[in-house]
Formats: structure tokens, sequence, C-alpha cells
């Protein structure tokens, strides 16, 4: 058994799983269906998502979209082991979400996945605040944001033109494992183009097809990833979490924190304790 599933919280037609899988590129790729709708938070590693929508390399802060009923398979060629947080949906309690949120009919979706987006990012490190800090009463709430943003965002995206070959993929995910390592330390686009054997300007290219965005994105969205996940578990200083994140100007980081996530770090920090608990649906 190469992966583990915890149900983290549940209720009356959704659940939400932390699922850890340790696959590796020696291992057949994993078979299975979704039975619900399924939303599912990247939190680590990487890993091939193939579908009936399409086939992806999902990476850190993306989102696996499923659709009931379908058949799926995930491969783990481009290095070891992923987690994630997987919420899931029964298809009438999907159908409520969904006609909540303007300008959306359809209720399957039709891509396998959506990338690491910004827009995404501040909903996605209170997600993974509350797995770490075990805060069921938080997941109702969150589980309805997660799915109603993941409708919503497709709804309103368009499809490549030209799916990235499984070789662009491959180079693509080795380059986003050596960003997590190494987030907290300068990357260099040209190191990263030199060890994937390709040049700077079509590496560039490939990473943002498959990723969604471009390394260096990437890399500002792994660090503030980190440091919004610390605001909300720790009491460090701001300045030690963002030195610690890899940003060496403090007004660097409160600037991209608030284009990001929308608010400065302090007033991120403080809707940890003033937040109100999450009640049940009528």
């Amino acid at each position: 058994m190469t992966a583990t599933t915890h149900t983290l919280a549940f209720g009356p037609g959704w659940h939400v799983a932390d699922v850890i899988c340790t696959a590796g590129a020696g291992d057949r790729p994993f078979e299975e269906a979704h039975r619900d709708f399924c939303v599912a938070a990247v939190t680590s590693g990487t890993f091939r998502y193939r579908a009936q929508q399409g086939t992806a390399m999902l990476a850190p802060g993306a989102l696996l979209l499923g659709n009931p009923g379908t058949c799926y398979e995930c491969g783990h060629e481009h290095g070891s082991g992923d987690r994630c947080l997987s919420f899931h949906f029964r298809p009438a309690y999907m159908e409520r979400i969904v006609a909540g949120v303007p300008g959306t009919k359809a209720l399957a979706f039709d891509a396998p996945r959506l990338p690491p987006l910004p827009a995404l990012a501040p909903l996605l490190a209170e997600a993974e605040a509350a797995r770490a800090m075990a805060d069921k009463d938080a997941f109702e709430e969150l589980s309805l944001r997660i799915a109603a943003a993941a409708v919503a965002t497709v709804s309103s995206a368009t499809p490549a033109r030209r799916p990235p070959s499984r070789r662009d993929q491959k180079r693509v995910a080795e380059a986003v494992r050596r960003i997590e390592l190494d987030a907290d330390g300068p990357v260099s686009l040209s190191v990263l183009a030199d060890e994937a054997a390709t040049s700077p300007y079509h590496f560039l290219r490939t990473f943002r097809q498959v990723a969604g965005m471009t390394p260096y994105q990437f890399l500002l969205k792994t660090r503030l990833h980190r440091a919004a996940v610390r605001l909300r578990m720790s009491n460090d200083t701001i300045s030690a979490i963002a030195f610690e994140a890899g940003f060496n100007d403090l007004s660097t980081f409160n600037r991209r924190f608030r284009r990001i996530m929308g608010e400065t770090p302090g007033n991120y920090r403080a809707r940890r304790s003033s937040a109100p608990a999450s009640g049940r649906l009528g």
C-alpha cells in the first residue's frame, strides 16, 4: 500500500481527508475511480494525474479536479511521494454549491486540474494550517469555499491549446521539487534550465505551460505559502518568519504578501484569533 488516507472532518454530503502517498518511479501508476466530486489541494510533492478531462502534472498549490463515476490514474515517474488535502462532495451537495456560484451552469469539471493561482493562495494556506492544528470545525466552511473557488475558476478558464509532452512534465516536476527544497535560498532560472538540459527560454515557456506560472512566481508562491502557514500556527515575529522563508527584506515581504494574500501579514495573523467558529448549514 503506497497511500494512506486519514479523514479529517465530514458532514452530510462532504468529507475531507489527508492523503499521503509514498509511491515512486518504480511503482505502477495508481488506478481508481472517483465516487464523488473531488477537489484535492496538493501540499507537497508532484505526480501525474490522468482522468477523463485530460492529463496534467500536479505540483504544490495546484488543485486536482475529479468527477463522480470517472476513472483516474496517478503516476510518480517524476519523483517519489506527495501529500494532498482531498475534499469530496456528493453530487447533490455539489449541485447546491454550483447553484450559488454566479454565471456557472455546468456541474462537471472539464479540466483535470487548476494550477497554483495567486487568488487561491490565502485559502489553501488556511486549509493547510487547519490540518496542522487539527481544527475539525474549520473544514466545513473551508470545503465550501474551496469547492466554490474551483467551480468559479474553472468556469472562466481557457483550456491550453496543446498539452505538454511527458518529457516536459518530467523536467518541470524535477524543477518544482528542486524549488521546494531550496525555496529559502536563491534559485536561478539558468541553473534550473541547465539541470533540465534545455535553454532558459524554452524551460521558462515549458514551466509556465505545465505548472501554470513561471519558476519565479512558483518560488514566491512557495515562500509566501510557508510564511502564511507559520503566521497562523506560531507566535514567531513577522520578520523572523519572512527571513526564514527566504525574503531578505521585510518591506518586500510585506508588499508581496499583501499583493498575493490581500492583506498585511499582521492583519492575516490577527484573523487567526478573531475568526468566529464555523457554524452548520441550515
